[in-house]
């Protein structure tokens, strides 16, 4: 039997393919023939497929904690929340977020590489630092959850947030590293926050995690609401909203501001998978996917990797066969 875990232990260090990988918050980018996905962990953790079925585990993006972390998160452990991968001139651009949990004392950096392929002499990541930070009883949002979005004009903007007064959006630079200049910010999506909570309280409007997607003609939200990462009490679903203009106003299916509360239900968990959320969208190969974590009841309550295809209904509106989860 040791034998046999020794074996398990080689085969796996050597990159032997795996499915039902555990992740929290993944995001994917295709470059040539592989998919590299990348989510929370020690130094941000990293996959790479061929099908989006069998996994290979990759090197961490940060082999030690990128150095400006501690001024933000004294004694900082270099686990690192939420990434959002992009590809931009010829550079990938990875977002990601050092906080503190229920806490907004929060950052969110950024590094560059010309390639995904850790096998590549030309494969190296550059931080470049901290973007956007958010600081308790100054600020009333939290910079974390990042997703990096070009509007019709080739325009970037950032959007991000967790509970606080919602998810925010500003605009970037044109070297995608920091805050555009005069600075421009915009609401996305909140849900009621009781006047009376303190500023250092999150609140308990939970709606987190925007990633904004390009299609039909429109700029679709997707957004977590609810409670993640809490066994079997999470309650994470994803829900949408969609603008015709990147800043909004984002409308659910009703014609609901967002920033009213509003959110049309795309996915949420059932008695075999629950807390489900975090998602990001992507289109592949002429088709369009859904990425997301979700916690398998028959597993312990592991975070596992779900990837589903995204079909469209008549009125435009996300749809999913969740049949899948039973």
């Amino acid at each position: 039997m040791k034998l046999f875990f020794q074996l398990c232990i080689v085969l796996f260090s050597a990159g032997i393919l795996a499915q039902d990988i555990m992740v929290h918050d993944p995001v994917v980018a295709k470059q040539g023939d592989t998919y590299y996905l990348f989510c929370t962990g020690n130094g941000i953790s990293s996959y790479s497929s061929k099908d989006l079925k069998d996994w290979k585990k990759e090197p961490a993006v940060f082999q030690q904690k990128p150095t400006w972390t501690d001024s933000v998160v004294p004694n900082f452990k270099n686990h690192i929340w939420a990434p959002d991968i992009s590809f931009h001139n010829g550079k990938y651009y990875l977002y990601y977020s050092v906080s503190s949990f229920g806490k907004n004392t929060s950052a969110i950096g950024v590094a560059t590489n010309t390639t995904l392929d850790a096998t590549d002499a030309n494969y190296k990541w550059e931080d470049a630092g901290i973007v956007v930070q958010s600081v308790p009883n100054r600020d009333m949002w939290n910079a974390i959850d990042p997703n990096l979005i070009f509007d019709e004009n080739n325009t970037p903007w950032l959007s991000f947030g967790s509970f606080w007064e919602g998810l925010k959006l500003v605009k970037l630079s044109k070297d995608l590293k920091s805050v555009a200049k005069p600075e421009e910010w915009h609401t996305l999506a909140r849900r009621e926050r009781d006047f009376k909570i303190p500023d250092n309280d999150p609140g308990n409007g939970a709606l987190e995690a925007p990633f904004i997607f390009k299609k039909n003609g429109y700029y679709y939200l997707f957004l977590s609401w609810d409670l993640c990462c809490r066994g079997k009490e999470s309650t994470y679903k994803i829900v949408v909203g969609r603008s015709k203009k990147v800043m909004g106003p984002y409308l659910d299916q009703n014609g609901k501001s967002l920033v009213n509360g509003g959110g049309t239900l795309v996915l949420e968990g059932n008695k075999n998978w629950y807390g489900l959320g975090h998602n990001s969208t992507y289109t592949f190969d002429g088709k369009d996917y859904l990425f997301f974590h979700a916690y398998d009841a028959q597993d312990n309550g592991k975070p596992k990797l779900k990837v589903l295809e995204l079909q469209w209904d008549e009125e435009l509106w996300p749809k999913i066969d969740k049949d899948y989860l039973d």
